[in-house]
């Protein structure tokens, strides 16, 4: 569920917050509980000690928002830039800008059908806004401030300046798209990059748990120590934050911001 803010007629999409419904609440902690279930269990082999800390799998969810907040950003930033080539184009015929974003909105339905879209939206809460006399610049600014985009505000303050003062509107939305264009392909560009160590970063991680697996089968009474005597435990608990802290550090140098 997406999270919004209410407003005098209408409810405004906030993209800076997330609200999970209940069922994808549910299944987000059942999985992480048991994934956490599992990898205790696989450490410490007693379902007691598994049980008590699969409840830590909770701390997952305000992950689990923060990656919807943020693939929807990147979804809306997309889409913006899309939003802009079209305006671009309609304010180079000569076309107003109110006059303008109404023929965006019929070229936005070609490239994304679905009427949930979240540019279509925008652009329709726009649009309506400009119907109940509201100013487009007011409109423009609470998108800025609601998007949690940095292109976007800064986009939207420089044209509500532009407007006032009379600047170029046409080379301010044709700037803004390129920049938003080269940010986006050095982006994807980046990502192709790391596709490679992301999955050797997943193997890496992974490859501890394995080996304890593949020593449990095979070498049983060499391994049982660990897990029934207390340095054992503690040897494998201080194994199991190692892990974490290696997985954590290497979340961090992977997310590499445009």
């Amino acid at each position: 569920m997406d999270g919004t803010v209410s407003g005098t007629s209408h409810e405004f999409y906030d993209y800076n917050n997330y609200r999970m419904s209940k069922p994808e609440a549910c299944l987000s902690a059942a999985a992480a509980m048991a994934a956490v279930f599992v990898m205790a269990y696989v450490f410490y082999r007693s379902l007691l000690l598994s049980a008590l800390l699969a409840p830590f799998g909770l701390f997952y969810l305000p992950r689990r928002r923060k990656q919807q907040i943020l693939r929807r950003r990147d979804a809306l930033k997309q889409q913006f830039r899309d939003m802009l080539y079209s305006l671009s184009s309609s304010l180079m015929a000569g076309k107003t800008m109110e006059s303008a974003l109404r023929e965006v909105r019929g070229d936005l339905e070609i490239l994304y059908p679905d009427p949930e879209t979240a540019i279509i939206r925008e652009v329709d809460v726009i649009l309506r806004r400009i119907t109940l006399n509201e100013t487009i610049d007011l409109a423009l600014k609470d998108l800025a401030e609601r998007s949690g985009i940095e292109d976007i505000e800064s986009f939207c303050n420089v044209l509500v300046t532009c407007r006032r003062t009379g600047g170029n509107l046409v080379e301010i939305v044709k700037n803004t798209t390129n920049i938003l264009g080269d940010k986006m392909e050095i982006k994807n560009e980046i990502d192709v990059l790391l596709a490679q160590r992301k999955f050797e970063k997943k193997v890496l991680n992974a490859m501890p748990i394995a080996l304890i697996l593949v020593l449990s089968m095979t070498a049983k009474d060499y391994i049982d120590p660990v897990f029934t005597t207390l340095t054992g435990r503690l040897i494998m608990s201080a194994a199991l934050l190692l892990i974490a802290f290696s997985w954590f550090v290497s979340e961090r140098i992977m997310n590499i911001k445009v």
